[in-house]
């Protein structure tokens, strides 16, 4: 029988074993980088398809949208996610669009939409401005941080639509109008819909008015209007070129809204003619809507000779010569409206009594500036001055006391009516402007300011204030 080898290997074939033995360990080392590398490279392939997909749903709900909600991510939206906040909104349309589209194609019209709308969404995000959404050719757009950002906005709009414009006339096609509504106040922002579709919308009837605003830019052939509210939110007025041009009823108010043209975007020599005009002009509409239809024909006439292309002096001058050919001189607006009315009572007795003192105020201060007996306007003019101030004094104390969220907002409001009763208060004491105008002033910056704070601003806080007393939380 054959003996085993128990030689000791060769050289050659010690090393050989030695490699195989060490190589084990290498090649399972190997597979586990690769493992790990392969895991790595899918975690960054997810990664980035999810920011991709996260990328493209901000096409369609804004990342400030989210913001606003604060919500970290469109991931973690649920239906009726809300918040309450004060913005500026702002509704924009191209006039005439039916007439330019039937001259086009489907395909020219989608082109055509989309070529405008891209000019317009860069300016609007500019402006820290939120595309709530795209309707056909229009555009509603949310401003959550001021009413300046909205209005520069708007201004930037025209003026961009300005450069649009010439590219058109370079093509052979006709120029664009559009027009801009623009209203400030509190709006609920939230999700509303089913399980399987949701949408983002604003819920608040200062919606109803910036889009009412939007429309009527065609009745005075103004590409840009807005509320008082937007007015008084902005902080500094003479920064902009702004004439009051009508009070106009909303759908759902019984009381009417003061419409403002912003009219910065003009032809600098249809500007400077509006200028010129400006205190004419809103002497004009004062007594067209105090019914003196015969002195606003006057004065109107005055306007549209020095500003022939003033279309809004033109429509204003129309409707008074068809009151005077009518044998109606007293055919013109809607006279004085000082008058409480139970609709604007807030449930809050404090606040209620010394509102309808205020008014009633208002009131005799009217008819002293009418009637032109200055002693009598100035001691009206005091107490109004010292009882508006312990009227807001009555409210910010409430708001402290109850912390009260929108306190901010609401005190800015306050300080507003301020600067502006300030301003009528040196009008009406330098005898030097005509009674009819003050009137309609104490109207436009006294009552309608008091009625439209008081049916919404002080709603909104009395409402605050209810809810808290219903859960028991009320501090006494």
């Amino acid at each position: 029988m054959a003996m085993a080898d128990t030689r000791p290997p060769e050289p050659a074939a010690q090393s050989l074993v030695a490699r195989q033995q060490d190589a084990a360990p290498n090649t399972e080392l190997d597979a586990l980088r690769e493992a790990v590398e392969r895991e790595t490279r899918a975690h960054e392939h997810t990664r980035i398809t999810l920011a991709r997909t996260e990328a493209a749903y901000s096409k369609f709900v804004p990342r400030q949208f989210l913001s606003l909600l604060r919500t970290p991510s469109i991931m973690h939206v649920e239906l009726g996610t809300h918040v309450e906040k004060e913005m500026t909104i702002l509704f924009s349309d191209i006039r005439d669009f039916t007439s330019l589209s039937e001259s086009m194609t489907p395909q020219e019209n989608f082109r055509f939409i989309n070529s405008y709308l891209s000019e317009m969404e860069p300016v609007i995000s500019r402006h820290d401005g939120i595309i709530d959404k795209y309707i056909g050719d229009a555009i509603m757009a949310l401003f959550p941080k001021n009413a300046d950002d909205a209005l520069a906005g708007a201004i930037d709009m025209l003026a961009q639509l300005d450069v649009y414009n010439i590219g058109r006339a370079r093509a052979g096609y006709q120029p664009v109008k559009i027009g801009i509504g623009l209203n400030t106040g509190m709006v609920m922002l939230g999700t509303v819909g089913g399980l399987n579709r949701m949408d983002s919308t604003v819920i608040s009837d200062s919606v109803n008015l910036a889009s009412r605003l939007e429309g009527i830019t065609r009745d005075y052939h103004a590409p840009l209007l807005i509320s008082e509210h937007t007015l008084y939110g902005l902080q500094d007025p003479s920064r902009y070129r702004i004439r009051f041009i009508d009070r106009i009823l909303v759908k759902g108010k019984s009381h009417p809204q003061a419409v403002y043209e912003v009219f910065d975007s003009d032809p600098p020599e249809e500007r400077a003619a509006k200028l010129t005009t400006l205190p004419m002009f809103e002497e004009a509409v004062a007594c067209y809507h105090m019914r003196d239809v015969w002195r606003a024909h006057q004065v109107f006439k005055r306007c549209v000779a020095i500003a022939p292309n003033d279309r809004a002096a033109r429509l204003y001058l129309a409707r008074c010569d068809n009151a005077l050919t009518s044998g109606n001189a007293e055919a013109g607006g809607r006279g004085l409206e000082i008058a409480w009315k139970d609709e604007y009572t807030v449930g809050v007795a404090e606040i209620d009594t010394q509102h309808r003192e205020l008014l009633n105020r208002m009131g005799q201060l009217a008819e002293a500036i009418l009637a032109e007996d200055p002693a009598s306007a100035k001691q009206a003019l005091g107490f109004l001055a010292d009882y508006a101030l312990s009227h807001f004094k009555t409210e910010e104390a409430l708001m402290r006391l109850h912390h009260y969220p929108f306190s901010e907002e609401h005190v800015r409001q306050h300080r507003t009516f301020g600067e502006y009763f300030a301003k009528l208060r040196g009008e009406v004491e330098s005898g030097k402007l005509h009674p009819l105008y003050l009137t309609f002033r104490v109207q436009l910056l006294l009552v309608d300011w008091l009625i439209n704070h008081t049916t919404q601003t002080d709603r909104h806080l009395a409402r605050f204030l209810h809810n808290l007393e219903r859960q028991g939380s009320l501090a006494p």
